[in-house]
């Protein structure tokens, strides 16, 4: 189960030179890697949702953020401040789409209040591929598939690995990272590490990288201290954060944003009235 923030972001609004840039990351099992031994690096997290994550970004809570890609097309003044990232390049397992109708009849989605990219993901996949347009509705934070009569349901992160498919009402269940790659024949970026507009980073890049370069080197042990965390065995949590995910962005990673773009801009899920950010990391 996916535990809820106790305390918000702090609104306070020091001046940069007298506090540590805030940073937020994803709380889920798949951001273990970026961040291993980011605390010992001197960096402070905060750990949240990612569409509070997002949130806390837009409106000046924090200074970086792993925040959903979708956030990064829609706010022009964000920039990448590193080459880490989530990603897949074929089935990811924690992004699940659920089906009781075949996807040709679906009428309602309810969408995983915790996902901004994933929820974009879901209405491309179903608009482009069959067609159709369905009435969304949320599903709260917390709440299982069980808790919504929707003809198909999106669960990300956690909730996802736990809870796809419980109680066998489902007839059909799409990893959304599986089925972009089989289309596109290109990976999925799924979260960046992003700054403000106006924020300086300093060496905030070389840190994350090195982080992630050295969570990749250790992944059997957070598997290990993290598996029987989120109800997986060591090997099966290994299996997904070495087999499903995919952590570093490239050129092509950015050639699969920028047709993700294209396809959610057609659809009207991005504002297209402003260009977004450049998608190049910022590594200075």
């Amino acid at each position: 189960m996916i535990r809820q923030a106790r305390h918000p972001f702090s609104d306070r609004r020091e001046p940069a030179d007298r506090r540590r840039l805030r940073i937020g990351a994803v709380q889920y099992l798949n951001t273990k890697p970026l961040v291993y031994g980011l605390a010992e690096a001197g960096i402070d997290l905060q750990y949240d949702l990612p569409s509070r994550l997002a949130d806390g970004l837009a409106r000046d809570l924090l200074d970086v953020a792993l925040i959903p890609t979708v956030e990064v097309l829609r706010q022009p003044g964000h920039r990448v401040v590193s080459d880490a990232c989530i990603g897949c390049q074929g089935p990811v397992m924690s992004v699940k789409l659920l089906f009781r109708t075949p996807p040709e009849r679906v009428a309602t989605l309810a969408l995983d209040e915790g996902s901004r990219t994933s929820a974009v993901l879901a209405q491309v996949l179903l608009a482009e591929r069959h067609g159709i347009r369905p009435r969304v509705e949320p599903l709260a934070i917390g709440a299982g598939s069980d808790e919504t009569r929707a003809d198909a349901v999106l669960l990300i992160g956690d909730r996802a690995l736990a809870d796809a498919a419980r109680g066998g009402a489902f007839q059909l269940i799409w990893d959304l990272g599986d089925e972009w790659c089989r289309w596109t024949g290109l990976p999925f970026v799924f979260a960046l590490w992003a700054a403000r507009s106006g924020v300086e980073t300093g060496g905030l890049a070389a840190r994350l990288e090195t982080a992630r370069d050295r969570g990749l080197a250790n992944l059997a042990a957070i598997a290990a201290a993290e598996g029987p965390r989120h109800g997986l065995t060591t090997t099966q949590c290994l299996g997904y954060l070495r087999d499903n995910l995919h952590y570093h962005f490239g050129d092509r990673e950015r050639e699969a944003l920028e047709l993700f773009h294209d396809h959610a801009d057609r659809l009207g899920l991005i504002d297209v009235s402003r260009p977004h950010a450049p998608l190049a990391p910022d590594l200075r």
